[in-house]
């Protein structure tokens, strides 16, 4: 699944919930071992542990129950997580992110900004996603085969055309983009995150916020602004003693701080050059 669209309009959040739509538990075990190889597949950073059935029911205790798991990987993603890695210390072997996602998700967030290229992580993927298992090789030079079942999302803020070609597109038949926030839709998020943070929802304080600082500045709507800019009108009345309140001086307040634009250095430096020819 390709979700793309706009930052701050929740794909990473979308991912991570369409998880738990496949069930809540399964059972992953410990380690699997191949001849005299052992490699650890539970992982406390990706498999949440539940609660184990009661002593006197009788299971593998090789076996876990966890949280059906989502792991997520963004710009620090390259081919070594993507294979197995042995440390000849312990002589143990640890599974890769793929492998620890199986009956899960694997979200590779912000894609086409990573380590490597997206040409290199599709062509390493491209076998898995047709035949559903996936070919790892051994610290010993032996290619085991493991299940490749797990659901891959990819979000990214760039087109999904202009990151890979027709053949990948057409393992992946699901491309959903997730647009802007209408202002209906809006004015719930803001009811939502009033909620959530112990603030009385003003619908008239959000319509001059719409008013004046997204319509007169023909600033687009995020799905993330409702939330973001609330916490800061609770930083600033936590730091000024004031009562936390939705009011229009409030978002003045904030608004004038989370809308600024940070020039880049290209930018910085043709300031600079243009300064010093105009003084020259």
């Amino acid at each position: 699944m390709f979700l793309y669209g706009a930052p701050g309009n929740g794909k990473s959040t979308l991912a991570r919930r369409i998880t738990s739509c496949f069930g809540q538990e399964i059972w992953v075990p410990h380690a699997i071992i191949d001849g005299r190889q052992i490699i650890t597949l539970f992982d406390p950073a990706y498999h949440r542990q539940v609660e184990q059935p009661a002593n006197n029911a009788s299971y593998d205790s090789r076996w876990v129950r966890v949280r059906r798991p989502t792991v997520v990987v963004g710009g620090e993603l390259t081919l070594d997580n993507l294979e197995i890695r042995h440390d000849p210390v312990s002589n143990v072997s640890e599974a890769p992110l793929q492998m620890k996602s199986n009956c899960g998700c694997l979200l590779i967030d912000d894609f086409g900004r990573q380590r490597i290229s997206p040409e290199e992580l599709l062509n390493r993927w491209i076998v898995p996603l047709e035949n559903k298992h996936d070919f790892l090789t051994l610290p010993t030079g032996k290619k085991i085969q493991v299940p490749f079942e797990q659901l891959i999302i990819f979000s990214t803020n760039l087109e999904p055309s202009d990151l890979v070609d027709e053949a990948f597109l057409r393992r992946i038949p699901y491309r959903i983009e997730l647009r802007d926030p209408t202002e209906q839709e809006f004015s719930w998020l803001f009811q939502i995150a009033a909620e959530s943070t112990g603030c009385f929802f003003d619908s008239e304080a959000v319509e001059y916020l719409l008013r004046e600082h997204y319509h007169k500045q023909g600033r687009p709507l995020r799905r993330c602004h409702a939330r973001d800019l609330l916490l800061q009108v609770r930083n600033y009345c936590t730091y000024n003693d004031l009562p936390f309140e939705m009011q229009p001086d409030h978002f003045d307040r904030v608004a004038k701080s989370f809308f600024t634009e940070v020039k880049t250095k290209e930018l910085r430096a043709a300031s600079i050059h243009g300064g010093l020819g105009e003084s020259q």
